[in-house]
Parts: C-alpha cells; structure tokens; sequence
C-alpha cells in the first residue's frame, strides 16, 4: 500500500538526483556550460578574489643593476549574496488515497509533479541567468480590468504568479495574481483576482516576492555604470564588457571583431555564443548567402546547435530580440551553498501538510548566484537586425 511515508522516501532517493542533473544540465545549454562550486562561500555570501591585468615584477636590466622591483598580481574581492531559489509540488490528500491501493497510479501521480516542477524551475532558472537580478518580467504599457499590455512577454508564461510594483518603487500595487492567458501576438496578459485597479502604466511585473531577489545574470553583467558585486565601473574599468549597440544586419566582421577585441584586450576566448532565435536566422541567412556550409555541434546536455568558427551558437527564448553575447565560460561559476535539496521540516520529513487544508507541499531549494570574474573578457552586440 502507498503511503505518504513511501512517497516522502521516493522524493528523496529517487526522484532529487534525477531532478538535481535535469535542472543542471539540461534545463539550459548556457547553463550546463558553466561551473558550478561551493567554493568561496561564506555564510550567506559568496566572496571571490578576481585578478585583473599582469604581474608587475617584470622587466629588463643591465647585467649587474637592479633587478626588477616586486609588484604581485592585483586581485579585488567580489561580495554578493547568495539568492534563494525555490521550486514547490503540490499533491492533494485525495490524490494520495485515491491511488494508494495502485502503485503505479501513485507513480504516475509523483512523476506529473516531478515533470510539471522541472518545467516550472527551468523557465525561470533559465529567465534568471539573462536577467538583471530585478526579477521584473516586463513593463506594463496599458490596463484595461484584468488584462494588461506589455513592452514584452518574453518572460511571461501560464500559471506564473506575479506582482505589480509602481514606477520607480517597490510599493506593491498589486500582488500574488496568477498568468491564466498570455497573447504573444498582441503582447497582452490576463490574470486572476478582479480588476487591477491601481496598476497603471509605467508599473514593473515581477515574480511573486522576488524583486531584486534573484540571480545576478547577464542583465546585471553587461552594464557600464554601476556596481557590480560591490565593486563601482567608474573605478574599476575592467569590470566593463566590450558593448556594440545599434548592429542593424549581422556581419562575419562585426562577430570576428568582438572576438579579436576580447583576446587583444583581455587575453579572453570565446567558447560560447548565445543569442535570440531571430539573430540565429539572421546568421544562418549570412552564412547560406556567403555559400558557407554550417557546421553542428552537439553540446552537453543533448543539445545540438550551429556553430561559427568552431564556437556553438546556441538561440536561447530569454536572450533579449537582436542581441548576440559571445562568452567566455571558463569565467563564469555559480557558487552554490548546495546542489538541489529538499525543505526538510525537524521531523525529517519532505512532504508537510499546508496548515488548515487537504493539501501535501514539498519545496526544492538551492541558495545560489553566477559570478563572472572577468567581464571585461565578454562581449555584447546589440540592435542586430533579426531575420
């Protein structure tokens, strides 16, 4: 007989190590690319020593003068803070003892779960690592009762639960309402809960409790002014990425040139290239007018991709329209507390009653965030003429 004791068990032994490598690597090929290490971290904090440009205690001299004066590595720390992800399942008490008496139907039931909550984690692990660490999806262009008009939905999906923040602040005009329709032609949205009176045009859309929250990805990473893991730009030149906006049509020339810049400039090699789907076809329309033949990679993960010049070109769904960043991952690691676990409660137990309701959770935790430790070694084209 199937119990909730069993269930407990089969989500700890059998069902987190098939989770723990789908989400790492194959929820995302940029992600399965990228180190990951409990190395340097601190408590609640990830702290990294980056160097940055050579070893001073070099040069010529006479044959009996003085030698060259020591001047070691320069190093700076980074500091940031360990973002808390979490992923829940949800199983009523009906569905348990309805299959209670049929293992395979309890299987069947754990494995929707199991499937709905990788779907779920990989949306938004994969939003997170393009993303400024904000946690806003999008910004509302108009309302009209409870649908809403967006810059975007790119990072919008069925059943996500978001928040609306005022312009400018973090004052919540509405809260915990939940995607039921998403028009991707017209850049519409509905949700659950009544009229949003309140959100007006200008307001930000955010993950339910996650505003400035999440992962420091990409967004956050190619900027020029700022700081970035508690280090200012204006100071600290290498923290900036070579940047080219406004492309129009992709070229081989303006790709090879970001590439050269970033080894002449920072000894940096691309290994990995990333952009939206519009910018692939644009590529593969340049590469079929130049008569070139198009190379295909299989990458970890099962992915398989085009590739330019031996280095893949991965189109990924939350690369933002007309952008193109050419990467190189050996600078990159996600500094995790922890590999996926389970919310144990004292008892030991996974699955926990909701208070007051039929209703088993269980929640999927990681503490977690990506460090790059040379930005000034990646590049960003931008406004790049989709085809």
């Amino acid at each position: 007989m199937v119990t909730m004791t069993s269930a407990d068990n089969a989500l700890k032994s059998v069902y987190l190590g098939v989770i723990s490598d789908q989400l790492n690597t194959s929820a995302n090929p940029l992600l399965a690319k990228i180190q990951q290490s409990t190395a340097d971290v601190w408590g609640k904090e990830v702290r990294r020593l980056a160097r940055y440009g050579v070893n001073g205690g070099v040069g010529a001299g006479t044959e009996e003068g003085d030698l060259p004066s020591a001047a070691g590595n320069n190093y700076e720390q980074f500091v940031t803070t360990l973002k808390n992800l979490y992923g829940t399942i949800e199983i009523s008490d009906k569905a348990v003892r309805a299959s209670e008496n049929n293992a395979g139907a309890f299987v069947n039931l754990l494995n929707a779960e199991m499937e709905g909550l990788i779907a779920s984690s990989s949306f938004n692990f994969g939003r997170m690592l393009f993303g400024d660490g904000s946690g806003i999806l999008a910004t509302v262009s108009s309302v009209s009762g409870t649908t809403v008009t967006v810059d975007s939905v790119k990072n919008l999906i069925e059943g996500m639960v978001v928040d609306f923040l005022d312009d400018g602040s973090e004052i919540s005009a509405a809260t915990g309402r939940r995607i039921t329709a998403v028009d991707r032609d017209n850049k519409t949205f509905t949700v659950t809960g009544g009229a949003l009176t309140g959100v007006e045009e200008g307001a930000s859309v955010c993950v339910q409790g996650s505003y400035n929250l999440e992962l420091t990805g990409l967004g956050a990473i190619f900027k020029t002014t700022g700081t970035l893991y508690g280090l200012d730009r204006a100071t600290h030149k290498w923290m900036i990425p070579y940047i080219k906006t406004s492309v129009g049509a992709i070229s081989e020339t303006v790709i090879q040139t970001a590439i050269d810049r970033l080894e002449e400039n920072a000894g940096s090699r691309v290994d990995f290239i990333v952009c939206s789907w519009g910018v692939k076809r644009a590529l593969q329309k340049l590469f079929s007018e130049n008569k070139r033949n198009v190379d295909v990679m299989e990458l970890a993960g099962g992915y398989r991709t085009i590739s330019y010049n031996g280095i893949p070109v991965v189109a990924d769904r939350f690369c933002p329209d007309g952008t193109m960043y050419l990467l190189n991952t050996a600078d990159f690691c996600l500094h995790q507390l922890c590999d996926w676990k389970w919310l144990e409660g004292d008892d030991g137990k996974v699955l926990k009653q909701v208070a007051g309701k039929p209703l088993y959770t269980a929640t999927l935790v990681k503490y977690a965030d990506l460090i790059c430790t040379r930005p000034c070694g990646q590049a960003m084209l931008s406004g790049i003429t989709e085809g």
